[in-house]
Protein backbone atom coordinates (compact mmCIF):
# COMPACT_ATOMS: atom_id res chain seq x y z
CA UNK A 1 0.00 0.00 0.00
CA UNK A 2 1.50 3.39 -0.95
CA UNK A 3 2.45 5.72 1.86
CA UNK A 4 -0.29 8.38 1.97
CA UNK A 5 -1.38 10.78 4.66
CA UNK A 6 -4.18 8.94 6.50
CA UNK A 7 -5.97 12.23 7.24
CA UNK A 8 -6.19 12.96 3.48
CA UNK A 9 -7.62 9.50 2.78
CA UNK A 10 -10.10 9.86 5.65
CA UNK A 11 -11.24 13.25 4.34
CA UNK A 12 -11.77 11.86 0.83
CA UNK A 13 -13.60 8.81 2.19
CA UNK A 14 -15.99 10.95 4.26
CA UNK A 15 -16.84 13.23 1.31
CA UNK A 16 -20.14 12.15 -0.22
CA UNK A 17 -19.24 13.26 -3.74
CA UNK A 18 -15.84 11.55 -3.89
CA UNK A 19 -16.34 8.03 -5.23
CA UNK A 20 -14.08 5.12 -4.34
CA UNK A 21 -12.98 5.10 -7.98
CA UNK A 22 -11.89 8.74 -7.70
CA UNK A 23 -10.06 8.00 -4.43
CA UNK A 24 -8.22 5.20 -6.24
CA UNK A 25 -7.30 7.54 -9.11
CA UNK A 26 -5.94 10.13 -6.67
CA UNK A 27 -4.19 7.87 -4.15
CA UNK A 28 -3.77 4.47 -5.80
CA UNK A 29 -5.74 2.82 -2.98
CA UNK A 30 -8.54 0.42 -3.84
CA UNK A 31 -11.89 0.50 -2.04
CA UNK A 32 -10.74 -2.45 0.08
CA UNK A 33 -7.55 -0.59 1.06
CA UNK A 34 -9.49 2.59 1.90
CA UNK A 35 -11.77 0.55 4.15
CA UNK A 36 -8.68 -0.93 5.87
CA UNK A 37 -7.26 2.57 6.46
CA UNK A 38 -10.58 3.75 7.87
CA UNK A 39 -10.84 0.70 10.13
CA UNK A 40 -7.29 1.23 11.40
CA UNK A 41 -7.43 5.03 11.86
CA UNK A 42 -10.96 5.63 13.17
CA UNK A 43 -12.45 4.73 16.52
CA UNK A 44 -14.68 1.64 16.17
CA UNK A 45 -17.88 3.68 16.59
CA UNK A 46 -16.75 6.20 13.95
CA UNK A 47 -15.82 3.41 11.56
CA UNK A 48 -19.26 1.79 11.98
CA UNK A 49 -20.95 5.15 11.40
CA UNK A 50 -18.88 5.73 8.25
CA UNK A 51 -19.59 2.23 6.87
CA UNK A 52 -23.31 2.67 7.46
CA UNK A 53 -23.16 6.06 5.75
CA UNK A 54 -21.24 4.98 2.63
CA UNK A 55 -23.17 1.74 2.24
CA UNK A 56 -26.27 3.74 1.38
CA UNK A 57 -24.55 6.26 -0.92
CA UNK A 58 -24.68 5.78 -4.65
CA UNK A 59 -22.22 8.64 -5.04
CA UNK A 60 -19.47 6.54 -3.45
CA UNK A 61 -19.63 4.06 -6.35
CA UNK A 62 -19.38 5.57 -9.82
CA UNK A 63 -21.21 2.71 -11.59
CA UNK A 64 -24.17 2.90 -9.19
CA UNK A 65 -24.33 6.67 -9.65
CA UNK A 66 -24.23 6.37 -13.44
CA UNK A 67 -26.96 3.72 -13.35
CA UNK A 68 -29.18 5.91 -11.17
CA UNK A 69 -28.59 8.98 -13.32
CA UNK A 70 -29.44 7.10 -16.52
CA UNK A 71 -32.66 5.85 -14.93
CA UNK A 72 -33.68 9.35 -13.83
CA UNK A 73 -32.99 10.82 -17.29
CA UNK A 74 -34.52 7.92 -19.18
CA UNK A 75 -31.24 7.02 -20.92
CA UNK A 76 -30.57 3.29 -21.22
CA UNK A 77 -26.84 2.54 -21.27
CA UNK A 78 -27.09 -1.24 -21.54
Amino acid sequence: MPAHDPSHIIRLAWEDRTSFEEIEERTGLTEKEVIAVMRRELKPSSFKMWRKRVSGRVTKHRKLLERQLSRSTGIDDS
